[in-house]
């Protein structure tokens, strides 16, 4: 089967209700099928789900290899419910895959998802799944987010075990700062589970369906941060105790014993770190108490990522060392070679006849002076020789064949180190922003060995792109796998800070993702002169901007004059 995601799925889950794929194994974004069951709302305070859905409404019958807008070409059904379906679809411009929502355009909650996935693209946030296009179209409504073949779902780690204390302290402190960050734009998630959080290969976590799975479900909170910040508290008790910190079911994760209320994490399970027991039991709803402290609630994520910060910072475990093998001994090892052979019992010791001094007999004296005679000769024909090559360089300085020597010996470094490097085409590269494309017509004037020509960026409110994303660049296509040196760029408008990117030298195909590139340089400048710490092989490289200079108007804009590369 091909690959399946709850990229989607996970607006399906907590619902009470069985898809039509929740039979079928659900799996994560990375499209590893991972089984998830349904689980119930059981939080308090978790936020209210709206019942106003037409039962008359169908979800639009639409079928694999149907394209959308001419570019999106769906490819699986992964949940099929309430008025809506949500897909695995391919991107048949970028050549890459993505998760769609469909619903009709007439559907009741059309145009909140609507809002909900704008607002969610604006915030361009990379500790967030993406959403790349927010369109109506054809009586339908459809949301495009990133799909991300290489994360994990935080469902099936915890299926695995409790996590160490380290893994637990990242996890809860790049959710509580991502959230804050949200929120404080007035984003909200209120559906923060499990199966809504990832781990890339890197063990950076990443949150999906910020705004847009509420939305979806019809949820809404009188408390959103409350309710988003007892949901994170959720996630760290499950990671400690491998336990939902509620009665039912839920995620996978067996429910605490019925009557008993809400026990500390290290109560439940033995050896859990203390001051993360402390943490999830400060999110979740009890007031703040715990055993041993009187600590206040945590109740924004704000406060939640203050008291992670507040924290004694927890270190990674020292990797385990494995003792080598005991040394064996050959067989030669076992002789008596370089060491005395064993007796069976003490004797007197044998008198062991001294060797008589080297070359001290007649044979060894006609030996010696035969060498020195030898020795005498070679030198004196040694010397003669060398007496006549610098005769003969006298009378001709330039020899022919020291001159071929030379000239081949720098041929093998200097032929291929300061030489330019044509560039044979570049692209403009916009990997969060909304409509993935910054002013590509100017692009080529980049690089066109005019200095009055640029490529420039859109205007943004700020030198980090207003919040907006990480960076934009231009993605230079040198025609084969190359090797980089230095690249020189020419900046107009002030100092601009600058990355140089390089695809893996085995890359064939233009690489479409952020993280195919690996940092090779940095620097900031009006002039900037990029060279990685030792000559780069690569076909593709990428030149990120990740801060702006201001352009005098009140916004901040990037303006590239000049690149060029030298091997």
């Amino acid at each position: 089967m091909a690959e399946r995601s709850t990229a989607a799925v996970d607006v399906a889950d907590n619902s009470g209700d069985d898809p039509l794929t929740a039979q079928a194994g659900k799996a994560t974004t990375d499209g590893a099928a991972e089984s998830q069951e349904t689980a119930e709302k059981t939080a308090p305070d978790t936020g209210s789900e709206r019942q106003d859905i037409d039962p008359t409404i169908a979800t639009p019958e639409l079928h694999s290899g149907h394209k959308l807008a001419r570019r999106y070409r769906l490819e699986e059904c992964v949940t099929r419910l309430d008025g809506f379906s949500s897909w695995r679809a391919v991107d048949e411009k970028l050549r890459r895959a993505v998760g769609v929502h469909l619903l009709p355009a007439d559907h009741p909650r059309a145009r909140s998802v609507l809002a909900a996935a704008r607002s969610s693209a604006l915030l361009g946030d990379p500790r967030f799944v993406q959403v790349l296009d927010a369109v109506e179209e054809n009586d339908l409504v459809y949301v495009v987010h990133e799909w991300l073949p290489d994360a994990t779902e935080l469902t099936a780690l915890l299926a695995v075990g409790p996590m160490e204390p380290h893994d637990a302290y990242q996890l809860v402190d790049q959710l509580s700062q991502a959230m804050a960050a949200a929120h404080r734009e007035g984003l909200a998630h209120l559906r923060l589970t499990p199966g809504a959080v990832l781990r890339s290969s890197t063990g950076q976590y990443r949150i999906r369906g910020l705004a847009v799975n509420a939305a979806l479900r019809g949820i809404t909170a009188d408390r959103p941060q409350r309710t988003d910040t007892e949901a994170i508290g959720a996630l760290l008790y499950a990671a400690l105790t491998q336990r939902w910190p509620y009665e039912n079911d839920a995620y996978g994760l067996s429910g605490l014993p019925k009557g008993v209320g809400l026990l500390a994490p290290d109560q439940v399970r033995a050896g859990v770190h203390r001051g993360l027991s402390e943490l999830a039991m400060r999110a979740l709803v009890n007031d703040g108490a715990t055993a041993s402290r009187q600590e206040p609630p945590c109740t924004t994520p704000d406060e939640l990522a203050k008291a992670v910060a507040a924290m004694p910072r927890i270190r990674p475990p020292e990797p385990a060392f494995t003792s080598p093998p005991e040394y064996q001994r050959t067989t030669y090892q076992q002789g008596t070679y370089g060491r005395p052979a064993a007796r069976p019992g003490p004797t007197a010791p044998q008198p062991v006849a001294t060797p008589p001094a080297p070359l001290q007999s007649r044979t060894g004296k006609v030996l010696k002076w035969t060498v020195a005679a030898l020795l005498i000769a070679a030198l004196g024909l040694g010397s003669w020789q060398i007496a006549d090559k610098l005769i003969d360089r006298k009378k001709d300085p330039v020899d022919p064949g020291t001159s071929q020597s030379n000239s081949g010996e720098s041929n093998t470094d200097d032929d291929k180190s300061g030489k330019p490097v044509a560039i044979a085409g570049a692209r403009d590269f916009d990997p969060f922003g909304q409509d993935l494309s910054e002013k590509p017509a100017g692009v080529k004037n980049s690089y066109d060995s005019d200095p009055t020509s640029y490529w420039n960026t859109d205007a943004y409110k700020s030198s980090n792109f207003g919040n907006l994303k990480a960076g934009v660049g231009i993605i230079l296509d040198l025609g084969k796998v190359q090797q980089v040196g230095t690249v020189d760029v020419s900046f107009l408008g002030g100092e601009t800070s600058v990355e140089l990117r390089a695809a893996p030298e085995g890359t064939t195909a233009e690489p479409t993702r952020f993280r195919e590139f690996t940092k090779v340089s940095a620097g900031t400048g009006a002039n900037v002169s990029l060279k990685p710490g030792k000559p780069v092989q690569a076909r593709y490289v990428l030149l990120w901007l990740t801060k702006l200079p201001p352009s005098g108007d009140g916004d901040w804009r990037g303006k590239v004059a000049e690149i060029k590369i030298t091997s």
